[in-house]
């Protein structure tokens, strides 16, 4: 059974700053191990304070909860919004998973599985997960029922959203390796999500993707 702990913060300040202090801590750990960066808004503050600074780290790894299907350099692209942080860490490479857009879209969901696995293989563990929560429950890029389904014996699949936009997640087998996936929500809007998700809702998606994580963390803030 999957313990889930909650925090609120009563701001987004407040929020921004633990976040960017979790990240560190996490970026500083020593052995080899990942991170997990979220897309969204909420994350960015907190990525764009780490750049700012010094980033010591020891053979880390990032990779990402998902991408949509747009050119690496698009505003859009949950990878272009993390280059000031990708940049300032200056990992060799190899060392960062990212969805490779440039492909056809299922190719480019079978090469990061790919990419994920030889992750996986090498024995690096992924630590910190960070997870964005939808108003309508969704996380990663996954959506429903019919994205859960596919997602079976995958650690990433192809997604078509409710949006029109396609793009590439992380299932929930790759979520069930997570050592501390987290998910950051901010704004309003999401109450309903955040009732069902700590009342542990069978019908929301979120809780689904991450029933087989032994712990996971809830960071709420309302503003």
């Amino acid at each position: 059974m999957i313990t889930l702990t909650t925090r609120r913060f009563p701001s987004r300040a407040a929020l921004d700053a633990a976040l960017g202090q979790r990240l560190g801590q996490a970026i500083g750990a020593t052995g080899a191990s990942a991170i997990m960066l979220s897309g969204g808004t909420t994350p960015l503050p907190a990525y764009r304070a780490l750049a700012r600074g010094p980033l010591p780290h020891d053979r880390l790894h990032i990779l990402f909860s998902d991408d949509r299907y747009v050119p690496w350099d698009s505003d859009a692209s949950n990878y272009h919004q993390a280059r000031p942080l990708l940049d300032a860490l200056a990992l060799p490479p190899g060392a960062v998973a990212r969805v490779r857009t440039e492909l056809p879209l299922e190719e480019a969901a079978a090469d990061y599985e790919r990419q994920l696995a030889a992750l996986l293989d090498s024995g690096v563990r992924i630590g910190l997960g960070l997870l964005g929560l939808g108003a309508d429950g969704h996380t990663a890029s996954l959506f429903g029922a019919p994205d859960l389904e596919r997602a079976r014996g995958h650690l990433a699949i192809a997604v078509h959203r409710p949006d029109g936009m396609s793009a590439v997640s992380v299932t929930p087998e790759l979520l069930a390796r997570v050592a501390e996936p987290v998910f950051v929500v901010a704004g309003s809007g999401k109450e309903d999500a955040v009732r069902a998700l700590l009342a542990q809702d069978p019908g929301l998606t979120a809780w689904r993707a991450v029933e087989a994580c032994p712990r996971a963390e809830l960071w709420v803030c309302a503003h």
